[in-house]
């Protein structure tokens, strides 16, 4: 079978060991950067019968299946999400399978943030690279509060991290994830306002729908003291548009850190918040890492095997299956 890959901005899929498990199908895998047209795409998978999705870096909908008369199969790496059309694939045929997440990679780049950003070692490091000998005063993480905004996988292992390094865990989220937290051993806020004015570190740890997206406002962020750090490696569309930037240009919270952005991949060196002196950006790394690469599509590649051997499974629209494209 004929199976597309795009999106594989590193080059390294084909260095996977799960990638062995595609010997004998014809496989293509893309390094496009930067946004693609509709007829791009259309052309890049006129030949696919199936796609492996890199997590959400393409969108997929209606429009564009109309023009890929031949794919049979999407197999989406962790979780389908808000980018793939599930309906659309459904009323096509189109079989779409999906796989499983982890929160160890995402926490532990979080956790780097956190480090990196406290003891200002990005300017430390520039300024003894150009000859200069201690610079800056950064600040230990012990007696600092860290709030986490969602009580998820990823959540829970901040705050085991934040009890090795001495740290109160503060958190805000839904009535489960409250009562979670507190039967953890940790507080919960007692409302929002506080949460955010409490916090010395805010990590935003929720899912993207449309009930959280654009949920942290100006407002909320003017309500951070002065020293907190914003933490952001879940999604961008968290935040209110520009939100972030005019709260980092008035002072609070003082600093951010995030690790997604509206746009990507980003590839403007004149973004404003890439620039800002108190914010500490990476570009997407959370779940990019070996192990995390090794599972995302060592699953992906186990559903298109299983697909295209006539057992399909861990089908997200098990409706497609009766009329799934021959």
């Amino acid at each position: 079978m004929n199976i597309v890959i795009p999106d594989d901005y590193q080059d390294v899929i084909r260095t996977l060991d799960c990638y062995s498990q595609l010997a004998g199908h014809d496989v293509r895998v893309l390094h496009d950067l930067g946004p693609a047209s509709a007829d791009e795409l259309a052309a890049r998978f006129a030949e696919a019968d199936a796609l492996v999705l890199t997590r959400e870096r393409t969108r997929i909908d209606a429009a564009l299946l109309d023009r890929l008369p031949r794919l049979k199969l999407i197999s989406q790496t962790g979780k389908v999400s808000g980018h793939l059309d599930l309906d659309a694939c459904t009323e096509r045929g189109i079989v779409v399978t999906e796989g499983r997440g982890s929160p160890v990679a995402p926490a532990e780049l979080a956790w780097a943030l956190i480090l990196t950003a406290r003891r200002q070692l990005v300017p430390a490091i520039e300024a003894f690279k150009a000859g200069q000998w201690q610079v800056n005063l950064g600040h230990a993480l012990a007696g600092q509060t860290l709030g986490i905004w969602g009580y998820g996988k990823i959540g829970q292992r901040l705050a085991r991290y934040a009890q090795a390094f001495d740290m109160p865990v503060l958190v805000w989220g839904s009535d489960n994830s409250r009562a979670a937290a507190i039967a953890d051993g940790h507080q919960a806020a007692a409302s929002r306002a506080a949460f955010f004015a409490e916090a010395d570190i805010l990590s935003l740890n929720l899912r993207l729908s449309e009930s959280t997206r654009h949920g942290v406002t100006f407002a909320d962020l003017a309500g951070m003291k002065p020293s907190a750090l914003l933490v952001n490696i879940s999604r961008a569309e968290l935040i209110a548009p520009g939100a972030l930037l005019q709260a980092l240009d008035a002072g609070r919270p003082g600093y951010a850190a995030v690790d997604v952005f509206e746009q990507e991949p980003l590839l403007a060196a004149d973004n404003d918040l890439l620039k800002h002196p108190r914010a500490l950006c990476t570009p997407h790394l959370g779940y990019v890492e070996k192990n995390g690469y090794e599972l995302y599509f060592g699953d992906a590649f186990d559903n298109v095997v299983a697909f295209f051997g006539g057992a399909p499974k861990n089908v997200a629209n098990p409706q497609a299956l009766a009329n799934r494209r021959a």
